[in-house]
């Protein structure tokens, strides 16, 4: 993987208004990140043994958000300017490769092999009481 080119964007110099500088600032940020965001940066590379391959599959992302303005009113209007961004990436599977067939894994939450049926059984033990209350109510 090849670095981005930092000279395609222009470096915030003092010369330049909190607004251009912003601008500046969010588009090396996103620039820099998009290109190095992938599974095989936060999960690694494919392995091979015993003949299977196993490719990491991950949803990565990123986002910034950035402002500028200036303050109202003022006798001498200043310049003001903010930024931020987050990333992340979930792991969701994996591609397995064995006797030239792909196959895609997903990775399950083991909650909710617990959850599912236990709100099976609290549901299927506390809706015929309900369904009997509201019979009698209906009978009074």
């Amino acid at each position: 993987m090849t670095a981005p080119d930092e000279t395609a964007l222009p470096i915030p110099s003092a010369n330049m208004t909190a607004a251009h500088a912003s601008v500046a600032m969010m588009e090396r940020l996103a620039n820099g990140v998009g290109s190095r965001a992938s599974v095989t940066v936060v999960y690694g590379e494919p392995v091979t043994a015993a003949g299977v391959t196993v490719i990491p599959v991950a949803k990565v992302g990123f986002g910034f958000g950035g402002g500028t303005g200036s303050e109202a009113g003022a006798a001498k209007a200043s310049d003001g300017g903010g930024g931020g961004g987050k990333a992340s990436a979930r792991p969701c599977g994996f591609i397995e490769i064995k006797n030239g067939s792909a196959t895609y894994k997903p990775l399950r939450n083991p909650w909710l092999d617990v959850l599912v049926p236990l709100a099976a059984l609290v549901a299927g033990t506390a809706v015929p009481g309900l369904a009997r209350r509201l019979a009698e109510r209906r009978l009074k």
